[in-house]
């Protein structure tokens, strides 16, 4: 098996492991691996490992990968989990399977708006920002079950749930109590009679807690693909 495949393994192995000590089934949570700054022949050797869903942050780079892997289009499900800006909706609506990072309406209607008829409706979820950070993307909790029912409504789109980034937290208890605020929202909105499956939450350093508390989709990159080198602008 190939390095990526050995971490692959691994990280398959620590969703087991966390889902037993929380006393849930390992189905309900599914791994996302986020491939930005990792080229093609990445996603392709996670791929023959096993693995399906990929994340991408950068919208031209993961259009470049889904050319690229164009071969597999039938068996890869590609998500786009970093900030979404309006000039961007078209090539996402038109080439991506799910989008994680809606935090207003207008990024919404206008994916919906977008989605060529010829494709199932693109899967989505709002990203609530649960910890308040200014500098952060998110709809506030308190707005996110009115965000929920306008996006619900919208054709083309199919509204699975929310992801949450929350900030980086020292030990196992303090990780899981950021994470808990997440699902607060997610099972506030879910009582209000609006039908999610999805929680996109925890990440190569917090996955056994956000799983833990509650999260249906991990996002990691790191403990599959290796450390990143981002390019120094020029």
């Amino acid at each position: 098996m190939t390095m990526i495949g050995d971490d692959l393994q691994q990280v398959n192995n620590r969703i087991a492991k966390a889902c037993v000590t929380a006393g849930r089934d390992p189905s309900e949570v599914r791994l996302l691996a986020v491939s930005k700054t990792f080229g093609p022949e990445a996603v392709r050797e996670a791929h023959a490992a096993g693995q399906s869903a990929f994340g991408e942050n950068y919208v031209q780079e993961g259009l470049d990968k889904i050319e690229a892997l164009a071969d597999l289009r039938s068996s890869l499900e590609w998500h786009c989990i970093g900030p979404l800006q309006s000039n961007k909706t078209r090539p996402v609506a038109e080439h991506f399977d799910w989008v994680h990072s809606i935090d207003r309406l207008k990024i919404a209607e206008r994916l919906s708006a977008q989605r060529p008829a010829h494709l199932p409706p693109l899967d989505v979820c709002l990203q609530v920002n649960v910890d308040g950070g200014a500098n952060k993307s998110g709809v506030p909790p308190e707005e996110a079950l009115a965000l929920a029912r306008a996006v619900a409504a919208l054709p083309q789109l199919r509204l699975r749930g929310l992801m949450a980034i929350p900030e980086p937290a020292a030990g196992f208890e303090a990780q899981r109590d950021l994470c808990l605020r997440a699902h607060a929202v997610y099972q506030s909105i879910r009582d209000a009679g609006i039908a999610l499956d999805t929680l996109s939450l925890g990440m190569s350093a917090d996955l056994e807690a956000a799983i833990s508390a509650g999260s249906t989709m991990v996002r990691v990159g790191t403990a599959i693909f290796g450390g990143r080198t981002y390019a120094k602008p020029a």
